[in-house]
């Protein structure tokens, strides 16, 4: 039997760390591996047409699963290619490892043809950054990447010479049991009463959650109970707890809505459930606040704490629940969510009146439409900017639906890449890219990603022809639009050129029915959908403070428009408040 060489021993670790497919691009310095995945059954590679996608699908696949992912890039600009998917995924706490192969060793420091530092660069978006410049470390130093990323929750890099991926392997190493899965974390005896009795003292309280409550829903409505509290989410926190939440006061943030600012504003005791909510502008500061967090570096960063509590949320709230003393006094609650309802009934009547039937078609009406459609279990990847709006306001989670999104790195074109990473996890289910022609096109040669691999993506695209996030933000800051626009294709029309299953929608009639046309479809399918570029309205009171980016104005509140069901959940819960 021929001895391996350091490549195959590479693949066989990862494949026994459970990766299951290695996103990226072929060329020569990854030639060894490639060919190492080729011979084993274990491991899938899949081409795709741009490293950058590699790195964001990967992260898709590990937000899905949970478990380590793996992406690579060829030296130079290759693996460089990587950076901005990695930024995304090691934000988003998902465990990717990445290979950056290099250039040949002997030339390392001479100014070679495509040479860079990957060692370095990688560093600032990684737990964990090495190369391997001797055989004999590639086991030990994976292993080490590999549990950076997992016991971390984030990305490990290997920076992984040619030549060397392509010598011996040294004797087989032992099977080092790896790290596969994050434990609990539960807090200290000492901190978990200093809690329950900020909590005791406090009459009015509220929780601000936000993706460190995956997993904790019935702990959090629980608790929430016993001390009659509102609840309200930011972006991340959203799917994960705003189903079945009698006690939900809406979204908090630029693209926030309902009372959740009010909430935490008006409380004796904000307690901040694993959250990492970086616009600290909307935070308040003359309240107590407590923070619950499974990453202590996350604790009071974001504002002034009077309690910081190192755990996860699961754990601390199974500890601190039994604790407290039940609360009986509901006025602060039964007050937010009647103002939530209220509030919601405002947006509806700002929304647009006989939007079934403007055109261009509305962009809130095509998101509403979509949500009503959508399986129960879909996963809905969404593209930063103007589609983060829709997505926050009107698909509506249920503890089945996952909405992933660049919401903590922010990046252009994540739609398509994460669904290709998502719908890999399991063909059956339903994945659908919330995709604006912006990041659409920037990324589209992995549109014929979905066509090699007959990846059942549904792609609906919000095409109005401009960038409209970057637009609104220049016009809150008093600049004219400029370098906004897009001329575009017919994008359903590209699609078909390339094989897949193609619709363009221009009149609101027609929708429902290009939808249900393309989820029945088999295989890749893009809805064009035409819509209105002035959807947005801006508040008339905007104060000299400028919005640049996510940041915040005076005015607290800069996007308007409809909020689809969640108006109805509002209402819902406004019945279960005591009538005087």
């Amino acid at each position: 039997m021929a001895k391996q060489n350091v490549a195959e021993q590479f693949v066989d670790i990862l494949a026994r760390a459970g990766v299951k497919r290695l996103y990226g691009v072929v060329g020569d310095s990854l030639n060894p591996v490639v060919d190492a995945v080729r011979r084993n059954s274990a491991i899938d590679w899949v081409h795709v047409r741009h490293e950058e996608t590699a790195a964001f699908a990967a992260g898709a696949e590990a937000q899905i699963t949970g478990r380590l992912t793996a992406c690579a890039g060829s030296c130079g600009p290759g693996n460089l290619h990587l950076i901005n998917g990695l930024y995304d995924a090691h934000r988003s706490m998902a465990p990717v490892l990445a290979l950056a192969s290099h250039i040949p060793s002997s030339e390392i420091g001479l100014g070679y043809f495509q040479e860079t530092h990957p060692e370095s660069l990688f560093r600032e978006c990684s737990h964990y950054s090495e190369m391997i410049s001797n055989p004999k470390q590639m086991p030990r130093v994976l292993q080490s990447a590999i549990q950076h990323a997992v016991g971390q929750s984030g990305v490990g890099v290997i920076t992984l010479p040619g030549d060397i991926a392509d010598h011996p392997a040294p004797d087989k190493p032992l099977e080092t049991a790896l790290v596969t899965s994050r434990p609990s974390i539960r807090p200290g005896d000492a901190e978990i009463d200093k809690l329950a009795d900020l909590i005791d003292r406090a009459e009015k309280i509220t929780l601000f959650c936000g993706s460190g409550t995956a997993g904790a829903h019935a702990e959090v409505m629980e608790f929430a109970e016993k001390v009659k509290s509102p609840v309200g989410h930011a972006l991340r926190g959203k799917e994960w707890i705003q189903y079945d939440n009698p006690y939900d006061v809406g979204m908090s943030g630029l693209l926030g809505y309902g009372a959740a600012y009010e909430a935490t504003h008006e409380c004796d005791l904000l307690i901040l459930l694993g959250t990492d909510f970086p616009y600290n502008a909307f935070l308040p500061d003359d309240v107590t606040i407590a923070q619950v967090d499974v990453r202590p570096e996350r604790l009071g960063r974001r504002s002034k704490l009077d309690l910081a509590v190192w755990g996860d949320v699961k754990e601390t709230l199974r500890c601190l629940t039994p604790r407290v003393k039940a609360k009986s006094n509901r006025r602060f609650l039964d007050k937010m969510l009647k103002k939530h309802a209220d509030a919601l009934e405002g947006v509806v009547k700002a929304y647009t009146r006989k939007v079934d039937k403007h055109v261009p078609i509305h962009p809130e009406y095509v998101a509403s439409v979509l949500d009503e459609m959508a399986d129960d279990d879909a996963v809905f990847t969404v593209d930063t900017g103007m589609c983060n709006v829709w997505a926050a306001r009107y698909i509506s989670p249920n503890g089945r639906r996952r909405i992933i999104g660049s919401f903590s790195h922010g990046s252009m074109a994540n739609a398509l890449p994460m669904a290709i990473g998502a719908q890999f996890t399991d063909r059956n289910r339903q994945v659908v890219s919330m995709s604006g022609d912006g990041g659409f096109s920037m990324l589209m040669g992995d549109f014929l990603t979905l066509v090699q691999y007959d990846l059942p993506v549904k792609v609906v695209l919000f095409n109005n022809s401009s960038l409209g996030m970057v637009e609104l933000e220049m016009l809150v800051a008093g600049l004219p639009s400029y370098g906004t626009t897009n001329k575009n294709p017919d994008f359903a029309a590209v699609a078909r050129a390339c094989g897949a299953y193609g619709v363009r929608v221009e009149k609101p009639k027609d929708l429902a029915g290009a939808l249900k046309s393309a989820f029945k479809h088999k295989g890749p399918a893009l809805v064009d959908v035409v819509t209105d570029p002035n959807a947005l309205s801006i508040p008339p009171k905007i104060s000299a403070e400028m919005v640049t980016g996510f940041a915040l104005s005076a005015s607290k509140i800069v996007l308007d428009g409809g909020v689809g069901r969640m108006l109805q959940m509002a209402r819902s819960n406004l019945r279960n408040v005591p009538r005087p």
